[in-house]
């Protein structure tokens, strides 16, 4: 059931546009007898190598993503233990109040990157003020009589967070090539009314049904294959089963595991 579901997710609206104009095309060239032999390779070189370069390529994006995004958790929990176990005055309310800065941290990460351009900055200026109440947490192991060196090595640790917080949000903002996508969608609309007199040529002498099935079967592979890569070029979106979930609060829970 739940590969049904994973399939029929990569449907919309989009789908059924095209293949009702796939339909439309055939019925037309099937009316008037205007029939042609199209070649199918064109098919593949125009719309399929395309789509799956930049299938691809959103993978990968979404493989740095989770890196990046295992190295911000990694070390922020880092930072949790130095504070709970390598300072000697056994403070609970600052293991308390870094849980609270991570939890606020990673929350504004998601806000973050879920949101749209719209009040961009004002959010982004928010996980900055995070990270700076981090710094100056980092900053107070001195008073608590933490050795030099392992506060070089907590800000290391922040150093570390900044650079991966850095690289998420350039995935976010860039994504991969507009004009590719771009030639992509128009194609995918364009073929399969253009193969309606293929698909006329192919449908003679056979029951009409039939005559239907071909251009029905490209128009859903060609629009899914869309769909997959629009699911996963932006892999915080939560749009598509493959993004990516910034779960702050599960992160704070299990920080004392």
């Amino acid at each position: 059931m739940n590969t049904f579901k994973s399939f029929f997710r990569i449907f919309g609206i989009n789908t059924f546009v095209v293949i009702g104009l796939a339909i439309a095309s055939t019925w037309i060239c099937r009316h008037y007898t205007f029939t042609e032999d199209f070649p199918l390779t064109l098919i593949g070189l125009a719309v399929v190598f395309p789509i799956v370069f930049s299938i691809n390529g959103a993978y990968k994006r979404r493989e740095v993503v989770l890196d990046q995004y295992g190295i911000l958790k990694a070390h922020g929990r880092a930072i949790y233990f130095a504070s709970r176990d390598w300072v000697g005055d056994d403070d609970a309310a600052s293991a308390e109040k870094v849980k609270t800065i991570m939890h606020e941290l990673l929350r504004g990460c998601r806000e973050l990157f879920q949101s749209d351009e719209a009040g961009f900055e004002a959010r982004e200026e928010a996980v900055y003020a995070k990270f700076s109440e981090l710094s100056l947490f980092i900053k107070d192991f001195r008073r608590r009589g933490l050795a030099t060196g392992e506060v070089s090595r907590s800000n290391q640790y922040m150093s570390k967070m900044v650079v991966a917080f850095e690289k998420l949000k350039h995935i976010h903002q860039y994504r991969t090539p507009r004009t590719l996508r771009a030639y992509s969608k128009v194609f995918i609309y364009i073929l399969p009314v253009l193969y309606g007199p293929y698909f006329a040529q192919v449908a003679e002498g056979k029951a009409t049904w039939l005559a239907y099935i071909l251009p029905c079967l490209l128009s859903i592979i060609l629009v899914s294959l869309d769909n997959i890569q629009e699911h996963l070029e932006n892999p915080f979106d939560q749009k598509g089963e493959d993004d990516v979930n910034i779960n702050a609060e599960k992160f704070v829970r299990r920080l004392e595991l």
